[in-house]
């Protein structure tokens, strides 16, 4: 009886995180490249009444182990990285990545301290350098010395003050007119992971590195299996309301059903203690 009580209230715990994990999605259901989290439920111990018992000869068939279950719990918590739909915008500065990848960021006083993401709403500081909402540096393979050639230092991509125009290709090129002469400011970098499902969330729509995710292979779009860039254009939410709103209502169906387990546990044990009567 106490087995059937403990069941449903794991059962409780978990259905609960279903639950939060969908409201997590929904909330961020029109946020910029933001990737739906997925709940997944494994069983837990089973208690062995009886063992397994092989046939003997011609005499007996063998017998199967009799295992009462003792609930559910959670497996894993998953991200799943599929893309989201295109949103054009118009603006030079929104960039989304078709295909695989992250932007990588920086900031600038701390070198160490590198994110990556799908949200491509950039601007640009008062220096010209191409930034992020937060004022991290959007990383690149520099241009050298404006000219009409990349090279392959890793840094910030600024564009001059008296640039009368700029664009920036699918391969991520970042071009400026200056003095009637166009020039490269450098080439966006993409970064790729072995395990993007292992990145951890740090908020802001940014990842970090994990111990599982595996290592940033940076390098520039079109290479490597890396996606493309699509200027003027952002990455909406992989979230699709119809199937968070199902999923909400198999977690709240789950969720009752589950304490209806510890009432009616709880009613037959009332029971035993009124046969003292």
């Amino acid at each position: 009886m106490l087995r059937s009580m403990y069941s449903g209230i794991s059962g409780l715990k978990n259905f609960q995180t279903k639950l939060d994990v969908i409201g997590n999605n929904i909330s961020n259901v029109n946020t910029y490249g933001f990737k739906k989290g997925r709940t997944v439920f494994k069983d837990l111990y089973s208690q062995t009444v009886a063992g397994a018992s092989a046939p003997v000869g011609n005499t007996r068939g063998g017998v199967n182990p009799k295992q009462v279950g003792l609930g559910s719990q959670l497996a894993a918590i998953d991200t799943l990285h599929t893309a989201g739909s295109t949103q054009f915008t118009g603006n030079t500065l929104d960039l989304a990545i078709e295909g695989d990848g992250f932007f990588i960021v920086q900031d600038g006083a701390n070198t160490t301290d590198v994110q990556y993401t799908r949200a491509g709403n950039f601007y640009m500081d008062k220096s010209g350098a191409l930034v992020d909402g937060d004022g991290r540096f959007v990383m690149g393979f520099q241009g050298i010395n404006g000219d009409t050639a990349v090279g392959t230092t890793r840094g910030k991509l600024t564009i001059p003050s008296d640039a009368t125009n700029m664009s920036i290709g699918q391969d991520g090129t970042v071009n400026y007119v200056q003095g009637g002469v166009l020039k490269i400011a450098g080439q966006v970098q993409i970064a790729t992971f072995n395990n993007p499902g292992g990145l951890e969330k740090v908020g802001g729509n940014m990842y970090k590195e994990s111990a599982n995710s595996g290592g940033a292979l940076a390098g520039a779009p079109l290479t490597d299996g890396r996606g493309t860039v699509k200027s003027g254009s952002l990455e909406m939410s992989n979230v699709d309301l119809s199937e968070e709103f199902t999923e909400m209502i198999v977690a709240q169906r789950g969720f009752q059903a589950n304490t209806r387990i510890i009432t009616t546990s709880d009613e037959i044990l009332q029971e035993l203690v009124n046969l003292k009567r």
